[in-house]
C-alpha cells in the first residue's frame, strides 16, 4: 500500500518544496525584473543612442514573447514567426502611408490579417511534429520574405516604404526617445500581464500538458490540434504587433528587416532569457541587444567576444537567466 515511506516520501518532499517555494519570496526572479527596469530606466533618463537600442529590444521582447508562447509554453518549434511580423509591419506601413489611416486601426487590421493567415497556414501545418514542423514554418518565413521583395506595387521591393507616421492615439504621438520608450514599456508590461494570466489559466495548463506529452494530453481529453493552433495564433498576434511597432518607431520598412537574421536573433533571446517564463523574453531581448554595444570597443574581436559571451551564458544558465533565477529561488526555499 502507499503507506510505505519509500513511496510516499518523494511526493511529500515535492509538496513540501512547492509549499516552501510559494511561501518564500522569489528574490532572484524579482532581481531579474529589477534589472530590466533599471536598464529601461537608464535609457529613459539619459536618452541618446542607448535609448534606440533599448527601444528595439522592447519591440523584440514583444516578438519573442509570442515565440515563447509557442515554443516555451507549448514546446513546439517555429522558424516562421517573422512572416507574421512582416504582415503586421507592411499592413501598418501601407495603410498609414498610402491610405492615411491612423496607426492603431492599421495595427488592428494587421493583427486580423495575421490571424487569418496563421489560421489558414496553421490548420494543416500543425499536424506535423518535430523537425517537419520546423521546416514547414521555415518555408512560411521564406515565402513571405519573397512576397515582400517581389510584390513591388505594394511593398516597393528592396526600396522599402518610408515616411511611416510615429506611434500615437488621437492627438498624442510618440516622437521623442522618452515618449517612444514609455509607450513601448507600457505595451511590454501589458504583454507580460497577458502571458502571466495565460499561464495560470486553463488554456495555459493545456499548453503545459501538450508540452509534457502530446499523447498523454490527448488521453486526458485535451484537443491537442486545437490548442496547438491557439498557441500558434497567439504567437502570430504578438509577432504582428511587434512588426507594426517597428515600422512606426523607425518610420521605414524593407524586406531585410524580416529576414532570417530576425529569427536567429529571436531564438538567441528566448533561450538566453529562459523558455516558458514571463520575464525570460524581456531580459533575453535586453541582454542580446546590449551585448554588441558592450563589446563595440573591441572592434575586430567584437563578434568573437559576443559569441563567447553567449556560449558562457548558455553553459552556466542552460535554462536561461530566468531559469537560473528560478533555481536559486528554489534552493533558498529548501
Amino acid at each position: 500500500m502507499t503507506n510505505s515511506p519509500s513511496i510516499t516520501s518523494p511526493d511529500a518532499a515535492m509538496i513540501t518544496d512547492r509549499t516552501a517555494l510559494q511561501r518564500s519570496r522569489p528574490l532572484a526572479t524579482i532581481g531579474i525584473w529589477v534589472i530590466c527596469i533599471l536598464i529601461v530606466g537608464y535609457a529613459v533618463i539619459f536618452g541618446g543612442y542607448i535609448s534606440t537600442v533599448i527601444a528595439f529590444a522592447l519591440i523584440y521582447s514583444v516578438f519573442v514573447s509570442g515565440l515563447n508562447i509557442f515554443m516555451g509554453l507549448t514546446a513546439q518549434v517555429s522558424f516562421g514567426q517573422s512572416a507574421f511580423a512582416a504582415i503586421g509591419g507592411y499592413t501598418s506601413a501601407v495603410l498609414t502611408t498610402t491610405y492615411e489611416w491612423m496607426p492603431v486601426p492599421a495595427m488592428v487590421v494587421g493583427i486580423a490579417l495575421a490571424l487569418v493567415i496563421a489560421f489558414l497556414i496553421g490548420f494543416p501545418t500543425l499536424r506535423l511534429k518535430g523537425h517537419y514542423l520546423a521546416m514547414a514554418t521555415l518555408a512560411i518565413g521564406l515565402i513571405t520574405y519573397e512576397i515582400a521583395v517581389e510584390w513591388e506595387p505594394v511593398t516597393q521591393g528592396y526600396l522599402g516604404i518610408s515616411g511611416i507616421p510615429p506611434l500615437g492615439i488621437g492627438p498624442f504621438e510618440a516622437v521623442s526617445d522618452r515618449q517612444i520608450l514609455v509607450t513601448l514599456s507600457i505595451i511590454v508590461i501589458l504583454v507580460a500581464l497577458a502571458i502571466t494570466n495565460i499561464r495560470r489559466s486553463r488554456l495555459g495548463r493545456a499548453f503545459a500538458a501538450i508540452a509534457g506529452s502530446e499523447e498523454a494530453a490527448s488521453a486526458l481529453g485535451i484537443n491537442v490540434a486545437q490548442y496547438k493552433l491557439l498557441s500558434f495564433l497567439l504567437a502570430a498576434v504578438l509577432a504582428s504587433i511587434s512588426g507594426s511597432l517597428f515600422v512606426h518607431v523607425v518610420g521605414y520598412v524593407s524586406p531585410e528587416v524580416f529576414g532570417l537574421h530576425m529569427v536567429v536573433q529571436a531564438f538567441a533571446m528566448v533561450y538566453i532569457g529562459g523558455l516558458g517564463t514571463v520575464v525570460g523574453p524581456i531580459i533575453g531581448a535586453l541582454i542580446v541587444s546590449l551585448l554588441p554595444e558592450l563589446f563595440r570597443s573591441l572592434r575586430d574581436s567584437q563578434d568573437l567576444a559576443y559569441g563567447v559571451a553567449l556560449i558562457l551564458i548558455l553553459i552556466y544558465a542552460p535554462k536561461g537567466l530566468a531559469g537560473l533565477a528560478n533555481a536559486l529561488d528554489a534552493r533558498r526555499a529548501k
